[in-house]
């Protein structure tokens, strides 16, 4: 529910937070106001780290100026300053004495401005240096009474009649004193400039109709003041008037005010005069000032049509085509009318908080970070010193959580963290409060609780990297700290002792409480703290990373499993071995870790510690049972001749490795969906690095310099095409000069013709159908520093002629193939699978994705599952294989699964 105009004003500063309207008010127009969206002028927005524990309301006679009855007499008055805004200039031009139903209408419009001045010493004003809202009647009293606006809002409701008694007979001049009634244009300015950011208001014909009015008020007052001159000049016929229409008072007020008019525009354009042109010496003065006053009053409606068309007002603009696209984003996918109003309230409560001098963000990433830190303390450290989370923690993380805390703002009824959303903050909040929300079994959602001034939440997904429990959504505008589970886990990893405080506070909160939900979670959360599964550095992996043998003996004890792995798939004693942390990799082994399991990337223990040069470690690990076969050696020969090292191969080959595979383990490489050493051998890659040393090493080896990668690239080619003439003068003199080979082509009269290759050219005699279609694109060349020329083989002649000869003729018609083709064809996209039973995941695991749809359903049965279906990440259902790209998220749907997934 959104309250557009006030619910609670909230303050902070002198220990106290101002409630803007009283409760009842603040429901009343609560509930008249059920659904529409947040507006820029609802509510003052409360000062960072407000967090006060008084309420104090306003002076039980004191109006706010935010209240919706309030601005509904301001906009009354308004339309009234128009009708003076017309009738004063013509009283004092065409009018010389009271008449009906002009001197009516004046005295009653003067009396609603007369009770506009006693109803102002009784509304309270905003303070513009401290932004506090004073309700102080004293003080509201002393402002008004000395202050020049209420002096001339007082001489403005005088009445002419008063006034004509008042002053002696030769001096009574009817709407002279009336022209002090345009002090009221200012309220209509101020009406403009709110009109200009009310999204209801189309900004272009707000602000042409502004700038209408203004001209359309010049031309007005000019001929009024015109038509005086020459009404009052003692001879009439030397005027501007009377010397081309003779007694032309005897004309009706109607003619001569359009007259005045017409003589006002022509001068104002600069058309010309005509007829009607200054006769004496006072019109021609007048006239002099009128145009000098016609160059300003030009200027401004030019440079402003010319802002306005061209750039317009920067922010204002850009704060309106905001929510114009996000208005078009929403109906064009007919999003529901709550999400609707959830993106434009906060598209709006962004805009105040970064115009109107709330700057607040901008204001402080400007500043050094030491003084953005001392602020943050001053302003955050008292709150975040109380919740239940942090107590007892120590001073120095206090202090580096709140520095790295950020101040938002969310509007009323705006979601802040989702049910079954992804952890990745957690929120304080600072003031106001939100509601926690849960789904029930018929999609109905329910409030199960709700957080205060002070609570926290999100905190649940954070520490136990589980899905949101709940929905929190705002029940009015509330300032939140954020703070990301990324920078909370760094801070914490840092300070050991405090994360277990941090988990123990945490446990006996979850116990305190006592909604069923909360109970259940607890159950999963201790089974996962005995299991070492939460992100607190309360794991193995984080002992590892420490190298604290301490603690990781703590943890084992307690039954931990020593191979849990991180996301992808590195264990502790990776990270140990990694270190060369001897005492924590020995601790691991005898509590029974596999010293050949294996990460994503396809790295073992061993693998880890041999890049790091920990001989010590590798023995160990070799003396209980680590095999580097049981890793790609191909993959790790290639990484150590990519780092010119090679002593590490020696190692690889002291080891039992065989340097001379080629690797087989898919790594990324950049954005393309290729393995980084394309299936190459260690001797592609110190080729490419054009080291002869490791290459010498590798051939004694008994590498083969003819072998290809999936490219088609052999050593020997691509040493000819780099241009290595060391090395393949090392080729010549270990293995001989190339052969040169033939490509055999079928003509039409079934006579074989032979083609000589050119031993420039990659091998082709081990390539398919996939490796051509691979080698057809100039983007995908290969990963060894880009320094070799790649040429577009398929577009070959023998690309062509290699296809005619395996029957490939309808397949490479068409040369000009796109990436989407060659990145379906290459079959190295990653997909992930997720196994799912019933609606809970049981497994989830990254694969390449196969050749067909049936090739897929098998490799589901490989994981011990019988898929009913496939489906995507949002429900829809996958019947083809030419559907699935790159980084899909493919789930599947099984009844039951193998007793081995059971087990583990």
């Amino acid at each position: 529910m959104v309250s557009k105009f006030s619910s609670k004003l909230l303050f902070g500063g002198s220990n106290c937070m101002i409630n803007g309207i009283h409760e009842a008010e603040a429901e009343h127009e609560g509930s008249s106001h059920a659904g529409h969206v947040y507006d820029l002028t609802a509510d003052i927005l409360p000062s960072l780290g407000a967090r006060s524990h008084c309420h104090v309301r306003l002076s039980k006679f004191v109006i706010s100026p935010f209240d919706r009855r309030y601005r509904i007499w301001e906009t009354f008055l308004v339309i009234l300053v128009l009708y003076t805004a017309w009738i004063s200039p013509f009283e004092f031009g065409f009018i010389d004495r009271p008449k009906l139903p002009f001197s009516v209408i004046d005295n009653v419009v003067n009396a609603f401005f007369a009770l506009d001045i006693i109803l102002s010493f009784f509304v309270a004003y905003l303070d513009k240096k401290t932004y506090l809202l004073i309700d102080d009647s004293k003080k509201i009293a002393k402002k008004h009474a000395f202050s020049v606006k209420t002096l001339l809002d007082v001489i403005s409701i005088i009445p002419s009649e008063v006034v004509q008694k008042i002053f002696p007979a030769s001096k009574r001049a009817y709407g002279v004193f009336n022209m002090f009634r345009l002090w009221r244009l200012r309220r209509v300015s101020r009406q403009f400039s709110r009109m200009e950011k009310d999204k209801n208001f189309n900004y272009f014909w707000v602000r042409c109709i502004r700038l209408i009015c203004v001209t359309v008020f010049a031309v007005h007052c000019a001929g009024c003041f015109y038509y005086h001159i020459a009404a009052h000049y003692h001879d009439r016929k030397a005027t501007w008037i009377g010397s081309t229409v003779e007694d032309f008072l005897q004309f009706s007020i109607w003619t001569r005010y359009v007259m005045s008019v017409y003589w006002a525009i022509t001068t104002m354009s600069t058309v010309g005069y005509g007829d009607l042109h200054p006769v004496n010496k006072y019109e021609m003065l007048f006239d002099i000032f009128y145009m000098l006053f016609n160059l300003g009053l030009t200027s401004y409606l030019i440079g402003n049509m010319t802002n306005l068309v061209v750039h317009g007002s920067s922010r204002t603009r850009k704060y309106r085509d905001s929510i114009q696209a996000a208005s078009s984003f929403a109906q064009r996918h007919q999003l529901p009318l709550r999400l609707q109003e959830q993106m434009l309230a906060h598209i709006c409560l962004k805009y105040r908080t970064d115009s109107e001098g709330l700057q607040q963000q901008e204001i402080l990433e400007s500043l050094p970070k030491a003084i953005r830190s001392s602020i943050s303390v001053h302003l955050f450290y008292s709150l975040v010193n109380t919740v239940y989370l942090f107590r007892g923690v120590s001073s120095d993380l206090l202090f580096q959580l709140v520095s790295e805390m950020k101040a938002e703002f969310f509007s009323p009824n705006e979601d802040v963290i989702l049910q079954n959303e992804a952890p990745t903050d957690f929120y304080i909040i600072v003031n106001g409060s939100v509601d926690l929300l849960q789904k029930s079994m018929n999609r109905a959602e329910q409030i199960v609780g709700v957080a205060k001034k002070g609570d926290i939440f999100g905190e649940v997904g954070v520490l136990c990297y589980r899905p949101q429990l709940f929905t929190v959504r705002t029940k009015r505008l509330c300032q939140l700290l954020r703070i990301n589970r990324t920078s909370f886990l760094n801070i914490v990893q840092a300070n050991v002792g405090d994360g277990n405080i941090i988990m123990n506070n945490f446990i006996q909160h979850m116990k305190d409480q006592k909604n069923e939900v909360t109970k259940d979670s607890l159950t999963e959360i201790e089974n996962m703290i005995s299991r070492g599964k939460l992100g607190l550095p309360l794991t193995l992996c984080f002992a590892a990373i420490r190298a604290d043998d301490l603690l990781m003996q703590r943890l084992l004890k307690q039954g931990v499993d020593p191979n849990e792995s991180e996301d992808n798939g590195r264990t502790a004693l990776h990270i140990a071995a990694s270190n060369g942390s001897q005492k924590c990799v020995h601790l691991l082994l005898d509590y029974g870790a596999d010293p050949d399991c294996k990460d994503q990337e396809g790295s073992t223990p061993l693998w880890e510690a041999m890049k790091g040069g920990h001989e010590a470690v590798v023995k160990l690990l070799r003396d209980h049972g680590a095999n580097i076969c049981a890793g790609d050696v191909g993959l790790y020969a290639c990484i150590a001749a990519e780092q010119n090292n090679l002593d590490l191969l020696k190692t690889i080959v002291h080891c039992g490795g065989n340097v001379t595979l080629p690797a087989v383990t898919l790594l990324p490489r950049g954005e393309l969906p290729l393995p980084r050493f394309n299936g190459g051998t260690a001797l592609h890659v110190a080729v490419g690095e054009g080291n002869i040393k490791i290459v010498e090493y590798l051939l004694d080896q008994g590498a083969d310099i003819d072998k290809p990668d999936i490219q088609g690239w052999t050593p020997r080619s691509l040493a000819e095409q780099q241009g290595h003439e060391g090395i393949t003068a090392l080729f010549q003199s270990k293995i001989g000069p190339k052969p040169q080979s033939m490509v055999t082509v079928q003509d039409d009269n079934n006579k074989v013709r032979f083609l000589g290759r050119f031993t420039s050219e990659p091998a082709l005699s081990h390539l398919g159908h996939e490796q051509l279609t691979l080698s057809s694109d100039n983007s995908l060349g290969t990963p060894f520093r880009r320094r070799r020329k790649v040429d577009n083989f398929q577009n070959s002649l023998f690309g062509v002629l290699s296809a005619a000869q395996n029957g490939d003729r309808d397949q490479f018609s068409s040369l000009d193939r796109t990436d989407d083709v060659l990145e379906h064809h290459v079959c190295n996209a990653r997909v992930i699978i997720s196994f799912r039973q019933g609606h809970e995941v049981v497994r989830k695991v990254q694969v390449l994705l196969p050749n067909s749809f049936e090739e897929l359903l098998d490799l589901a049965a490989k994981f011990g599952f019988s898929p009913s279906r496939i489906q995507t990440e949002c429900g829809a259902e996958i019947d083809s294989i030419e559907v699935i790209r790159d980084g899909d998220h493919l789930v599947v749907i099984t009844d039951e699964a193998s007793d081995s997934i059971s087990a583990s």
